[in-house]
């Protein structure tokens, strides 16, 4: 797979603007060539007529909707944001309340699919935030008061069985109740290295999270 398409995931799953070192750092390759890759991918994507394009701000980059369709994508951002949650939305809401702050490589550990979109979705919705580690470079995601307003709680813990389902056994057996335990439990899974995420191209999007 050639660096221009890994460049391209990575992007695509990103919640925030990269930087090209940021980008060379996590591909393991020179800065030049991620530079070099980047311009070949903003011309490919923004001299033709497509949905996505790819945007420069100083040194980072990000991608984005074309401007041509910003009122269909406003409009369906609206229906995000007062529409109901799905299924795998509502797994991830619970997981960040039992268990945040918790960073996205968790989260895909725990759920075993990709939650970049979900994500996106719940903070739309205000019911999550993100918060910057730049000591580890990573980002925990937890609950907003808004949330926690809505439920009429104080505090994350007085969620229903938060003692007991914070756990993480627990929690796995709140979510997978037909499921095995895997080896290890998740636990285990859990006990990666928080600024070492699993590689964005092995892990499937999930399909209903859209």
């Amino acid at each position: 797979m050639s660096l221009k398409t890994k460049i391209e995931s990575l992007l695509f799953v990103s919640l925030r603007p990269l930087s090209s070192t940021k980008i060379a750092e996590l591909l393991a390759a020179e800065k030049g060539e991620v530079e070099t890759a980047l311009e070949d991918l903003k011309t490919e994507m923004n001299g033709s007529e497509r949905g996505i394009t790819l945007m420069q701000l100083g040194t980072k980059y990000q991608l984005s909707t074309s401007p041509d369709n910003s009122k269909i994508v406003r409009q369906y951002l609206k229906d995000e944001q007062t529409g109901e949650l799905t299924r795998p939305a509502l797994e991830t809401l619970t997981i960040i309340a039992y268990r945040g702050p918790i960073t996205k490589a968790d989260l895909d550990v725990i759920r075993g699919v990709n939650c970049a979109l979900i994500l996106r979705n719940l903070m739309i919705k205000g019911l999550i935030e993100a918060i910057e580690d730049k000591a580890k470079m990573t980002h925990y995601y937890q609950v907003t008061f808004d949330f926690l307003k809505f439920l009429g709680l104080a505090e994350a813990k007085e969620l229903p069985d938060f003692e007991k389902l914070n756990k993480d056994e627990n929690l796995f057996k709140l979510l997978h109740p037909d499921s095995s335990l895997p080896q290890g439990g998740p636990e285990e899974a859990a006990k990666k290295p928080e600024n070492s995420p699993p590689n964005p191209e092995s892990l499937p999007v999930d399909p209903a999270q859209t």
